[in-house]
């Protein structure tokens, strides 16, 4: 008895044992993830509590433009309820030709989505392998050399400079950037680059405040030209100009003490001085006079070898690692459409589901294009808050929130923003020239659900509930059901007339 009682109470133990194991192999692989949706609901919870007051809704123009050597950055107003709100920031980046956007990075992740032109981009990831050297010196970039310039650069052949991985990009792509990663920009282009970031400032992952902070590695940003309640191309000035979160802001190394500084990096106080930028009226964008002298993998082969990977990853069930994985994905591709309707537009959506990444940084995007007259059929973001950039053209926008009253009507143009909170439902039509945009959602499975068209909630209904849901007959539940084939996208019935948005 004594025996059996031993190999009970072992067998148990064991049972125990075994139990506590599964559950914390389980807690290792979903610990993670269930941790972030409890943060996420805190979070969520937390911003329930300080009440978001939206009875109008506007159409955002830029507030303020700092202008450096080789272009300009423009802020929208980060204390814009609206902004504030959906717990975001926004800017727009104008890079002239060989125009470098300095290292800096900041507290929040973000999206960037390319409008126009292409270039160069290296992200700073501590720990991963610096496995790509510098290419010697063209034949164009010798020209007009003193000599005693050409023997440092043979000098300097004896030593490769070797650094972290860089990669291309090109209109319609959108570029990934965790928070605290530090991350430079090149326009190698001879046209100018523009590029528009979404910050995501509720983040889990800023634990500071629900403010946008950048940190920059290099320039002297204290210097740049400010320009408040500036809308940059158009020449417009808004009544307000609020303080950015930039205007006060300089490189960090100018905080540290020079002769710390010569100690920690081994160089004089001189060189130290320089880290510094104290005299640099460049800005945070720098002209770069004989072209930037990086090497990098040509962009069909680096899509290739990116594909590939991805493959390989798929096929042998690894996990990707920060060093490894993809920062990028156009969504300008009108081939690799989500929705298609050759008689009103495209649409073309971004998740994690797509791009793993933005599982973390818990943002998506989406691209539309809408047609002369077409309309985007009313509907509202389940979990999600949608920030809207005009790429080109306008539309006749109308939202409405939860009392039934309209937030929102009327004209959003190119290049403003107009935030549509989580549950207001939107519709859309484009005027005559067409309308296109790029939508940043605050969540990394943006999940949308539509009032009209084949897949829309009305569809779904019994006729029955139809009728007497709104006192109609049969017939006429069965039309407003099946009276448009299409679904999302939704063409002009007026034939091209310019039909708008009922009043």
């Amino acid at each position: 008895m004594a025996v059996n009682s031993s190999l009970l109470s072992l067998g148990l133990s064991l049972l125990v044992f075994f139990q506590v194991s599964l559950a914390q192999i389980e807690h290792i692989s979903w610990g993670g993830q269930r941790q972030q949706q409890q943060q996420q609901q805190q979070h969520h919870r937390f911003r329930e509590q300080s009440e978001c007051r939206i009875e109008n809704l506007d159409a955002l123009e830029p507030s303020r433009s700092l202008k450096s050597e080789a272009g300009r950055i423009e802020f929208w107003d980060h204390n814009n309820e609206q902004l504030e709100c959906a717990g975001v920031a926004f800017a727009r980046h104008s890079i002239r030709s060989r125009g470098l956007l300095l290292p800096s990075y900041s507290n929040a992740p973000k999206l960037i989505y390319v409008v126009q032109g292409s270039g160069y981009q290296g992200n700073l990831i501590p720990g991963c392998p610096e496995t790509f050297q510098s290419f010697q010196p063209s034949q164009r970039s010798e020209e007009g050399r003193s000599e005693g310039e050409r023997g440092q650069d043979q000098q300097h052949r004896r030593f490769r400079d070797q650094h972290q991985r860089i990669r291309r990009f090109r209109q319609g792509d959108i570029l990934a950037i965790p928070n605290g990663i530090a991350h430079w920009i090149y326009n190698d282009g001879e046209n100018q680059l523009i590029l528009v970031s979404l910050y995501g400032t509720s983040n889990n992952n800023n634990q500071l405040d629900d403010r946008y902070r950048k940190f920059h590695l290099a320039g002297n940003p204290q210097r740049q030209e400010g320009q408040r309640g500036e809308t940059g191309e158009r020449g417009e000035r808004g009544e307000r100009g609020e303080r950015g979160s930039e205007e006060a802001e300089t490189n960090i190394f100018n905080g540290f003490d020079t002769q710390l500084l010569s100690e920690v990096f081994g160089v004089d106080e001189e060189t130290a001085r320089k880290l510094q930028n104290e005299n640099d009226d460049r800005g945070t964008i720098v002209h770069v006079k004989r072209g930037l002298q990086v090497i990098s993998p040509q962009q069909r082969f680096e899509e290739e070898e990116e594909q590939r990977e991805r493959q390989e990853r798929g096929a042998n069930g690894l996990e990707e690692t920060l060093c490894s994985i993809r920062l990028t994905e156009n969504i300008d591709d009108p081939t690799r459409a989500d929705v298609y309707n050759p008689h009103a537009g495209r649409i073309s959506s971004l998740n994690s589901q797509k791009l793993p990444i933005l599982n973390y940084l818990q943002l998506s995007a989406e691209r539309g294009v809408l047609y002369s007259n077409a309309v985007l059929a009313p509907h509202w973001n389940i979990n999600a808050h949608s920030v809207i950039y005009v790429t080109r053209g306008s539309a006749r926008v109308q939202i409405v929130g939860n009392r039934g009253q309209r937030v929102y009507d009327g004209e959003q143009r190119d290049g403003q923003v107009l935030v549509v909170p989580q549950g207001f439902a939107v519709v859309k039509q484009a005027n005559e020239e067409g309308f296109e945009w790029v939508s940043f959602k605050t969540n990394d499975n943006a999940i949308a659900s539509h009032l009209a068209g084949r897949t829309s909630v009305l569809r779904a209904l019994p006729e029955e509930v139809l009728a007497n849901a709104y006192q109609i007959r049969r017939e006429d539940a069965r039309r407003i059901k099946h009276g448009r084939e299409e679904a999302v996208l939704l063409s002009s019935r007026s034939g091209g007339q310019g039909q708008r948005v009922s009043e």
